[in-house]
Order: C-alpha cells, then structure tokens, then sequence
C-alpha cells in the first residue's frame, strides 16, 4: 500500500511523532511512503525509507494530486495547520478535491490519521 504524507510547517513535528509512534506499520514491507520535501526529509532522519518530492509550494501537493489520479494512492495524510494562510492554498484545495473524486481515504489531521492507519493495520 503506498501513503502519502504531508504537513504544513506548524504540524512537521506532529507528523513526525505520529509516525515514530507508528513505527511497526510505516516499516511493514508492504508499506510504501511518498512525501513532500521537508517532511519527507524529517521522515527519512526518522529512520523510514520515503520517496521525497518537491515541497508543496514548488508543485509536491500536485505530484501526490496525480499520483492520486493514476490510482496509485491507497491514502494521505496531510497534516494541515487551518489557521494559517498557504500561498498554495489552491494545490492543497486541489488535492484534497482529487481524493474525494478518486475515493481515496484523507486524513487531515492526528486522530483521523490514527483511525485511516488503525484500518489499514488490519488489512
């Protein structure tokens, strides 16, 4: 299964300690990771093997968005800090709006992160 995971500047460390705290799935074999730039970077220093795109504002949201259509994304997490401005608030618009039309399951924040990778550990 391959996971997206992406997070605005204020929920990096967030998205880190979900995935040290996670560390028994995100290193199962059949686990694959996409990131944007710095977290996919943050992630890496965490010890998993991630395939790092650009960041989101340099196109990383859009990368994922047409991984999305390809069919080639079981899930993303993309940690979202909602009371700050993004001036790729369009992209995210955009990827969020690909997920819902390809079905594919987003989580937007830790606790509905926790229940998409709950299901997925039991698959």
């Amino acid at each position: 299964m391959k996971i997206a995971l992406v997070a605005h500047d204020g929920k990096k460390a967030d998205m880190v300690a979900f995935v040290m705290k996670r560390l028994d799935f995100f290193k199962r074999k059949d686990v694959e990771l996409v990131a944007t730039g710095t977290t996919g970077g943050m992630i890496e220093n965490a010890g998993l093997k991630v395939e790092c795109l650009n960041s989101g504002p340099l196109g990383g949201d859009a990368e994922i968005g047409a991984m999305v259509t390809r069919g080639e994304m079981d899930a993303v997490i993309f940690f979202r800090d909602p009371l700050d401005k993004h001036p790729h608030d369009v992209d995210i618009a955009m990827l969020m709006r690909l997920c819902d039309v390809h079905k594919i399951p987003l989580a937007t924040n830790y606790k509905s992160a926790h229940i998409i990778i709950k299901y997925f550990k039991g698959k």
